[in-house]
């Protein structure tokens, strides 16, 4: 419900968000990602997702300058 508020405000749209969730539930993560979600995070953090997540920052931070 938060993500659906985020982004359907117009003061906030374009903030990216990464839900991050001890749960692997596909259903739930296509959910997120349809609703507008940058990434789903399935914890443990593994370095990995990590480093996919800042060159994701990186990319959308240089396209936006």
């Amino acid at each position: 419900e938060l993500l659906k508020k985020i982004k359907e405000s117009s003061t906030f749209r374009e903030t990216p968000v990464v839900i991050m969730s001890s749960e692997n539930i596909l259903t739930r993560i296509d959910r997120c990602l349809e609703e507008g979600a940058e990434d789903f995070i399935v914890k443990p953090v593994k370095l990995s997702d990590v480093k996919r997540l800042k060159d994701y920052m990186t990319r959308e931070r240089q396209r936006w300058q």
